[in-house]
């Protein structure tokens, strides 16, 4: 990398956590595996305290992990910009700070971290260059993705081990699950983790659950699903209360870290998840799972969903694949989930063995922050 050192990165949180998620585990990463200076601009610093809990939310600037964490304020203050400079998901930076990057002597190496998408324009839009109209600056777009000529997928170097050393101990699992009240599992249990936006099919799904042939008890971490779950089970709802219905055990947690999210994956059978940050995950998770994608005005969301859904369930067999693609679909149009899962269940193992294959196909390949690194170090 030569003299390329440090890092400004830019984070806006819209109206969810996914954006500081990203960015966080951005900084983190090249902090800490790459030993960069790394400086994390976030405008709602309180969301980011959520997924990171030993970040005081009050305080306007502040060390966590290696990163230098500062809020965003407007007017943007007189600074130094880094060697590069990370926009997130295409958030506008300060003007004055787009004018110090010009006065920069080289300017800094200006990076636009776009959204995820296994579309297949991703490859040829992949690191393309944009000229600022007025100022003497060049934007690269920078597109992660799930194979050759995108920028991958983020991922720490030891997640693998990490996830393996997590299973191959009984008394860690015990201690995660009794942390956050969760009592042992029932004989044939199945664990399912839901984590969604607001979705009319909840009572359907629930309602599956209850009249399933085993016990199921599913984890639903507070967020913005929980008002809907306790209208579909007529009672009011809290982190730490589990509730009982036929076959099924509702276990509400609070909102949960980042890395003890990563945990709650790796200990579940099946995995809702929604937007980009836990949809990644998942798929690190190594376990089946079902993704709610974040809706989009213009319906560009379903373009998403099914570019994706080709790759991933291409290396099912027909049947099974065909039923994951209908519990994606049902999903996200909330209609239908009950047929649906019934279908799923019928290819367990197919799509658990599929999980785990498509896991390690996507460890064999660059991972998003090494890519990055790379290209900077090629553009110096």
């Amino acid at each position: 990398m030569g003299g390329f050192r440090s890092w400004d990165i830019f984070c806006t949180v819209v109206d969810n956590y996914g954006d500081a998620g990203v960015s966080w585990r951005l900084a983190r990463q090249l902090a800490q595996e790459y030993g960069h200076t790394v400086r994390l601009w976030v405008d709602r610093l309180e969301a980011l305290a959520r997924l990171t809990p030993q970040l005081d939310a009050a305080r306007a600037r502040q060390q966590v992990a290696g990163v230098e964490v500062c809020h965003w304020p407007s007017p943007f203050p007189e600074v130094v910009p880094h060697d590069g400079v990370i926009e997130v998901f295409g958030c506008t930076l300060p003007e004055t700070f787009l004018a110090a990057m010009a006065r920069r002597s080289p300017p800094p190496l200006w990076i636009n971290l776009e959204s995820l998408s296994a579309e297949a324009w991703v490859p040829q839009h992949h690191l393309l260059a944009s000229p600022h109209p007025r100022l003497p600056l060049t934007k690269y777009f920078f597109f992660p993705g799930f194979g050759a000529h995108t920028g991958g997928l983020l991922r720490e170097r030891d997640l693998t081990r990490q996830r393996a050393a997590f299973h191959a101990d009984p008394a860690a699992q015990a201690a995660f699950w009794q942390r956050w009240g969760v009592g042992p599992a029932r004989p044939g249990e199945r664990r399912i983790s839901l984590f969604a936006y607001e979705n009319a099919a909840v009572a359907e799904l629930l309602h599956v659950f209850a009249h399933s042939p085993r016990p199921v008890t599913c984890l639903i971490p507070e967020g913005r699903l929980l008002p809907q779950v306790a209208a579909a089970l007529m009672l009011p709802l809290a982190p730490g209360q589990a509730v009982e219905r036929g076959m099924l055990r509702v276990q509400v947690l609070p909102f949960l870290p980042q890395d003890e999210y990563d945990w709650l994956l790796w200990a579940c059978d099946f995995n809702f998840v929604r937007g980009e940050d836990s949809f990644v995950r998942a798929q690190w998770a190594a376990r089946p799972f079902a993704w709610h994608i974040y809706p989009q005005e213009d319906g560009a969301h379903w373009r998403k969903l099914e570019a994706f859904t080709a790759v991933y369930v291409s290396g099912l067999p027909p049947q099974a694949a065909n039923a994951l693609s209908a519990l994606w679909q049902a999903w996200n149009r909330q209609t239908g989930v009950r047929e649906a899962w019934q279908a799923c269940e019928a290819h367990w193992e197919s799509l658990a063995h599929h999980a785990a294959a498509w896991e390690k196909h996507l460890a064999g390949q660059p991972d998003l922050a090494s890519l990055l690194v790379q290209f900077c170090g090629k553009m110096l």
